[in-house]
């Protein structure tokens, strides 16, 4: 049955933000039929825009439901996400501020144009790009599964393609302010989405440890439910899962800032500053993170019985609060899915204008044809993932996301060793990539894409994060091909990158040199 209070109070909040979206278009009014203002905001946004673009951005719908079903349905294991979005910070403080500097003194938009610029390699940089749209594509898709939990909890279904109207209705309302205003909506909803998430999870673990006793109650009743599934769980790691666990943080962190809708976020900074900064604050929403976490234990706490685990928190919610405020963390959970979604078509969308049109189809592109060809992009880009959740079945869709991690870690080496050195081969780089992806690609399939890969070596068995070891199969490439590249006398293309370009300082008072 539909819950009509929830349901009138999810639709006025998303309304209010569609209504957002579309004026956009008018903060800080630029010519939006430029790439750089369509699809990185004009570079201009400060500390607390970057803050919560890169909030909304990083901390999606998908992060508030799969990391609690994770623990609702395995228990400790799923909390590798907190230590991840820890660790990636002080590396990001260091990395990212080069990163930046160099983009914005070459007006490079997409880690494939540093690529190119750095190495001169058109196959690298179309190797980079094409593994920064098939890493994103699942990962867009996905964000409609927070959409698609909330409406089913709010009683919101049917058959055929009537049960997908609300969320094609949803998307189409996506692509038109996604169309009109590029990456100013997403930054500017994103203040609107973290701040009902803030609100959502605070009051969460307040009122709901308050109901179920306490937190005590609710881990040993965590416990014991999870020792009581068909593949036990517990709410502490085991011994023989710390390497597992520890390959899962490592690896999701290397890989985190180096998805396209990430670095995206990263260059429509103001300055290098402004980077450092929220590289110090952005760990407040991992705090965050560890209480959403938390609520797949109160769910198993709360006698919270389903077989599909996304729907743990809102099941959870819809049983704990009253029908108003469960509007409100539905409306918090899809505007989670919409900002993130927008912000990956948009770097999806760059990637291919500049790296796959501009590269080999229209080498003579204006600005103005750029970003006309993002904008299309982008609008096909969502009209993708949402066939991609409608026809194909949801585990594909997670499996997917999962080699998605995998395969974007595999740009590490030419990306972030191509910030500080020029040693490596560009075709040695090339070579690692190429071997990173079969062989991450064959350890996942061979575990039915399960994301861990019992690695045999020495008559012992190490299980770790598949994409760890095709990244070490990457790097032992890369760095044996390039010697031997350089013995054959294999060219180096010209390297358009100069020491100086890293330096960052004052760079928000000088002007875009031509791409």
């Amino acid at each position: 049955m539909i819950d009509g209070v929830a349901l009138t109070v999810f639709i006025v909040l998303f309304l209010f933000v569609t209504v957002l979206g579309f004026y956009a278009a008018r903060w800080n009014r630029a010519d939006l039929s430029s790439l750089n203002e369509w699809g990185l905001g004009g570079r201009r946004f400060g500390t607390i825009i970057v803050w919560f673009l890169l909030g909304g951005d990083l901390y999606t719908a998908y992060t508030f439901i799969a990391v609690p079903a994770l623990m609702f349905g395995a228990g400790a294991t799923g909390f590798f996400a907190v230590p991840y979005t820890i660790m990636i910070y002080p590396m990001a403080m260091i990395v990212l501020p080069r990163l930046w500097a160099v983009c914005h003194r070459h007006n490079w938009i997409t880690p494939a144009d540093f690529v190119h610029g750095r190495y001169g390699s058109r196959s690298l940089e179309l190797a980079v790009a094409l593994t920064g749209l098939l890493a994103t594509m699942p990962y867009i898709a996905l964000q409609l599964v927070g959409i698609q939990v909330v409406l089913a909890t709010m009683g919101i279904t049917g058959t055929g393609i009537m049960a997908d109207v609300p969320l094609i209705v949803a998307f189409v309302i996506l692509a038109a302010y996604t169309y009109t205003s590029g990456l100013r909506a997403p930054a500017m909803i994103a203040i609107v989405k973290d701040t009902l998430i803030y609100i959502t999870v605070i009051v969460a673990v307040i009122v709901i440890p308050m109901k179920l006793g306490g937190f005590g109650h609710i881990f040993a009743a965590a416990q014991a439910a999870l020792a009581a599934h068909p593949k036990p769980g517990s709410i502490v790691v085991a011994p023989a899962a710390f390497g597992a666990y520890a390959s899962l943080a490592l690896g999701s962190a290397l890989a985190l800032f180096l998805y396209p809708h990430s670095i995206t976020g990263v260059l429509s900074s103001r300055n290098a500053d402004v980077i450092r900064r929220n590289a110090a604050f952005l760990p407040a929403y991992s705090l965050m993170l560890g209480l959403i976490a938390l609520l797949g234990y109160m769910a198993l706490a709360a006698g919270i019985s389903t077989k599909t685990t996304s729907l743990a928190v809102p099941l959870l919610f819809k049983a704990m609060f009253p029908s108003w405020f469960v509007g409100v963390a539905f409306a918090a959970i899809a505007i989670g899915a919409l900002v993130p979604a927008a912000i990956m078509s948009i770097a999806a969308a760059n990637l291919f204008t500049r790296n796959v049109w501009v590269r080999y189809v229209r080498p003579a592109a204006t600005e103005s044809e750029e970003s006309g060809i993002a904008k299309v992009t982008s609008l096909v880009v969502k009209v993708g993932a949402l066939a991609f959740i409608i026809f194909i079945p949801l585990q594909y869709a997670i499996n997917l996301q999962l080699l998605g991690g995998l395969w974007i870690l595999q740009t590490l080496p030419a990306i972030v060793f191509g910030l500080y050195t020029r040693w490596f081969h560009a075709r040695a780089l090339f070579a690692g990539w190429l071997v990173g992806m079969v062989v991450g690609t064959a350890m996942a399939a061979s575990q039915g894409f399960a994301s861990i890969y019992p690695l045999h070596v020495f008559g012992a068995v190490w299980p770790a994060y598949a994409a760890v070891y095709a990244l070490i199969a990457n790097l032992v490439v890369a760095a044996v091909f390039t010697p031997v590249c350089d013995a054959l006398r294999l060219p180096r293309a010209g390297d358009a990158v100069n020491a100086g370009d890293f330096e960052d300082r004052g760079l928000d008072t000088v002007p875009l040199t031509a791409p």
